[in-house]
């Protein structure tokens, strides 16, 4: 007796890679394109039209300054996507070669490399991003590097998990044997394996560094005014929120939507890898 998968279980895998992929497409035709249709100048003021409802000619409203939240917004992507890539760029950058170090050494400098891991491991992601801009002091970029030093541990890990999995394979053994050096057995044969996990981890921490990034900014850690940037956005529009909603509402459904997309984009991708990898 066959049994019969309902489609909408089949498509699962299908309808999160998709829509992924359509809302981070999406955001990124927006934060390339979006600029060069709107123009102006995100942080021009206008105190005849402050605070003005979402309208025809102000999609989103107006803030207390009478920016128009909509350009700001578009703006804003560019600024995400500039934190996304400096802080997985510098936690990838140092993580994953600590990672398949760690995995390939001598047992002492796994175990020296692990201690750091687990020590940075030991503070919540945020408290360490404060301690870390508290010292450096406010800004985007010291708010990047300090959203890149609590996603290391976790690019460590993962590298070390993957080669000490790959390092009792037959492949792995065989190439030792042949006198094969670990330098060439790591950087073409051992990475190229681990390409496809580091790739949904990147994809699946874009998110966290958004709100990590919002959430110094709302703090006043992180991008300082008048940059567009979300967290910013709605830091500005809390001291108006009593009288008008929108100079918050609007920042927040783009965070959540970056979000939202992105971790979609993540699960589909890894799904799709799960697959082909049963097959």
């Amino acid at each position: 007796m066959k049994i019969r998968v309902p489609a909408m279980v089949s498509c699962r895998p299908e309808f999160s890679l998709w829509l992924g992929g359509g809302i981070c497409g999406t955001l990124f035709l927006a934060a390339l394109l979006g600029p060069l249709l709107l123009g102006g100048d995100p942080a021009r003021q206008d105190l005849y039209h402050v605070l003005l409802p979402p309208s025809f000619a102000h999609p989103c409203g107006t803030d207390a300054f009478g920016r128009d939240i909509f350009v700001r917004l578009v703006y804003g992507l560019r600024l995400t996507l500039e934190e996304i890539t400096v802080s997985l760029v510098v936690a990838a950058g140092i993580g994953i070669p600590l990672g398949l170090i760690s995995g390939m050494a001598p047992r002492w400098v796994d175990n020296v490399i692990m201690t750091v891991s687990d020590v940075l491991f030991a503070f919540p992601g945020l408290i360490l991003a404060l301690l870390i801009v508290s010292f450096l002091g406010p800004g985007l970029f010291h708010a990047l590097l300090a959203i890149a030093a609590f996603s290391v541990p976790v690019y460590i890990r993962l590298a070390r998990t993957m080669i000490v999995r790959l390092r009792h394979v037959t492949w792995m053994e065989a190439l030792a044997v042949l006198g094969v050096g670990k330098v060439r057995i790591m950087t073409r044969h051992v990475f190229p394996n681990v390409v496809a996990s580091l790739l949904v981890q990147l994809t699946l921490s874009s998110g966290e560094v958004v709100l990590a990034a919002a959430s110094l900014s709302f703090l006043g850690l992180g991008a300082q005014p008048p940059l567009p940037e979300w967290g910013t956005m709605m830091s500005d529009g809390r001291n108006t929120l009593g009288v008008a909603f929108w100079p918050c509402l609007f920042p927040g459904l783009a965070i959540a939507m970056t979000v939202i997309g992105l971790n979609y984009l993540g699960d589909g991708i890894r799904n799709r890898l799960d697959g082909q990898n049963r097959k």
